[in-house]
């Protein structure tokens, strides 16, 4: 999928309308994608369908709630850096960026109760075994994490979501499971809402590519 470059958001984030967070989308002739809470354009397509409430109750209700046109912000700055690390590592970047949503908002100072940091949500031994020195150095987090992803991804033959489940709970936790994504409430809420934003994702890039 070619990269999703966030462009101009027109969103009106104080708007009524804004409290729904549905997000729009289209790439005008430049290449350039914009988003938008407001389809005030016929090109505009819908991207998310209120996903402040699709992942209501999962493994991101303990960190502050984020309407989708704040993450689809925030993440503009952070756009060659996943790209970068998603080719390095060929990890597609839909799948980073999904992951990045769920586990920190694309807050980078994001700190977990359980010691995770960062955009990535990185653990300290994660970072030792990446060759971390500051797991808040957004650069390093995120090359780790994406690093971390590849390897899950080859450890589980491709399976998206059993590597998922290990990013989140453990590569030890889906051993002892079979296999199989751990019977842990956060881990089951985790995948499935990663997954979500992931081949939401997917799909608006096919979209992109058939208009």
């Amino acid at each position: 999928m070619r990269p999703i470059v966030i462009g101009a958001l027109v969103a009106a984030l104080g708007c009524a309308e804004a409290a729904r967070a549905d997000i729009y989308a289209y790439t005008d002739q430049a290449g350039i994608t914009h988003f938008s809470n407001v389809p005030n354009d016929d090109r505009y397509q819908l991207l998310l369908a209120s996903p402040a409430d699709d992942l209501a109750g999962t493994a991101t209700a303990h960190r502050s709630a984020h309407s989708a046109a704040e993450w689809l912000a925030k993440s503009a700055q952070y756009d060659a850096l996943i790209d970068r690390a998603a080719r390095a590592d060929t990890v597609q970047a839909a799948l980073v960026r999904a992951v990045i949503v769920v586990e920190s908002g694309f807050n980078p100072k994001a700190v977990s109760k359980k010691g995770a940091v960062g955009l990535m949500q990185l653990q300290p031994a994660t970072a030792q075994r990446y060759g971390v020195k500051h797991r808040f150095d957004t650069d390093q987090n995120v090359r780790a994490g994406v690093h971390y992803l590849h390897d899950l991804l080859a450890r589980y033959d491709s399976n998206i979501e059993l590597a998922l489940a290990a990013y989140n709970a453990g590569e030890d936790a889906v051993e002892r499971y079979g296999r199989r994504i751990p019977p842990f409430p956060e881990t089951r809420n985790y995948v499935p809402s990663v997954m979500a934003v992931y081949q939401k994702l997917l799909a608006f890039g096919a979209m992109k590519h058939s208009s």
